[in-house]
């Protein structure tokens, strides 16, 4: 099985560089990715955005795209999804998928 993801997008805001307990640098990004497209019906522009939260793991690598990025910088990353289970103040369980 395979387990691949591909985003070529831009940064929605700067890079957030964070410490584990152990040291190691991690790497919180919200990239953006858009597609346009005329619509049949009225002739009319559309776009569609999505957002991704992406978190990179490799400490070199987390420290160098936050110190190279910015907001509104375009980037390709390459990694695999992962979903994580968390709960809320409220005691509800909430799913993230990164």
């Amino acid at each position: 099985m395979l387990n691949q993801v591909t985003i070529c997008g831009r940064l929605g805001r700067d890079p957030e560089l964070r410490r584990l307990n152990n040291g190691s640098a991690v790497c919180n990004l919200n990239m953006a990715t858009s597609e346009r497209w005329k619509d049949k019906a009225s002739g009319e522009m559309k776009e569609k955005t999505e957002w991704h939260r992406v978190v990179i793991f490799a400490g070199a690598l987390a420290e160098a795209v936050e110190r190279n990025s910015k907001k509104g910088d375009m980037l390709l990353v390459q990694g695999k999804l992962q979903t994580r289970k968390w709960t809320d103040k409220d005691g509800n369980d909430k799913y993230s998928t990164e």
